[in-house]
């Protein structure tokens, strides 16, 4: 099964960042961007699959956006960064890629899950 998941933490909180809009766009060869997917964060502060059923896993650049200024403004917090994009490469051979975002009011950082 091909997959993309992706899990934002709230660290200012210590807890998971729920209902955060998330998008998964594909680069295509012209350079635009295509969504391929949209989703939010459930309770967990988790999008466990964000490929539509039956798709694969491209090789190329793929780009995860985070609506951070939503899940920010619910909490009545005043934050930094409107929007979080992760871009990332999906190498050939590749089934699955999880893509943490750690975030909080001014800071984020991401790295390769598993």
């Amino acid at each position: 099964m091909s997959q993309i998941s992706t899990h934002v933490l709230d660290t200012a909180k210590g807890k998971p960042a729920s209902g955060v809009p998330v998008r998964l766009e594909r680069q295509i060869s012209s350079g635009k961007w295509v969504l391929v997917a949209s989703a939010q964060t459930d309770l967990d502060g988790r999008c466990s699959e964000l490929l539509p059923e039956r798709a694969t896993l491209k090789e190329g650049a793929h780009r995860l956006t985070f609506d951070v200024a939503s899940y920010f403004a619910a909490c009545s917090v005043e934050g930094l960064y409107t929007v979080v994009e992760i871009t990332f490469q999906v190498r050939s051979g590749e089934s699955h890629l999880h893509i943490p975002l750690l975030l909080s009011p001014n800071c984020y950082t991401t790295y390769r899950g598993s």
